[in-house]
């Protein structure tokens, strides 16, 4: 029998991300993740795609104590990577969202979710009650052609007043416009006193570049992860 596990090469990997990176209606969207899905898990390890791991690790310094009550939002959940991470480090209580229905079906199947929602981000409110999180997590969706800068406000909504949000986001040249929006965006809610920035971590080496003008000088791009906290009622209003 063929070892499916080696079935994909970089090339299958590279042609994929590369069209995942591309604007389009969140309907051709919501259509290429289902297709997708069967080989996410596949090509994003072959691109060396680290930032599940390494976002995961930036909030754990957080909650330093058990974790196994914290309650966790992963939003843009995919096949469930950030779940695997959360797991592996303790959080016992994680809950997913995605826009692909096939994708949510990947992630169900990992066993690591106690709860998981189909949802448009950035076009529609989470379909989670205000204030819900000891943390909020999105990881990949936050890029050029994916969920738009708009639900960053949602983020920061479900998040429990002294919780955490943590994102990341590509700082390749592609994604440059896109990440500039977004730094525009969480500082906004920073002078609204809605948050607070605890750690900013810049990534040499995010994942492996799929296109030759990202590749100059070095075979990865880069990225970076953001870790906010909520503020609480009284640092609100004293802002």
């Amino acid at each position: 029998m063929e070892d499916v596990t080696n079935s994909r090469t970089f090339s299958d990997a590279k042609k994929v991300l590369a069209f995942a990176l591309k604007s389009t209606s969140a309907a051709d969207k919501i259509k290429f993740y289902d297709s997708w899905a069967s080989n996410y898990d596949q090509d994003v390890e072959i691109v060396e795609y680290r930032a599940p791991q390494l976002a995961v690790q930036s909030l754990v310094r957080h909650f330093p104590e058990e974790r196994s009550n914290v309650q966790v939002l992963d939003v843009a959940c995919g096949t469930g990577l950030v779940a695997a991470q959360l797991n592996k480090y303790g959080f016992g209580i994680i809950h997913g969202i995605d826009g692909s229905k096939t994708m949510l079906e990947q992630a169900k199947e990992k066993g690591l979710y106690q709860d998981l929602k189909q949802c448009m981000m950035g076009n529609d409110p989470l379909p989670v009650v205000t204030a819900s999180y000891n943390a909020v997590i999105i990881v990949g969706g936050l890029s050029e052609g994916q969920v738009p800068c708009s639900v960053i406000p949602e983020l920061c909504r479900v998040t429990k007043p002294g919780g955490y949000i943590c994102m990341t986001t590509r700082t390749n040249t592609s994604n440059i416009t896109y990440w500039r929006q977004l730094q525009g965006m969480l500082k906004q809610l920073e002078q609204q006193g809605l948050w607070e920035q605890v750690d900013v971590q810049q990534v040499n080496e995010w994942e492996k570049a799929v296109s030759e003008e990202e590749s100059t000088g070095s075979p990865y791009i880069s990225g970076i992860i953001y870790l906010y906290k909520k503020c609480t009622l009284r640092q609100s209003q004293q802002t």
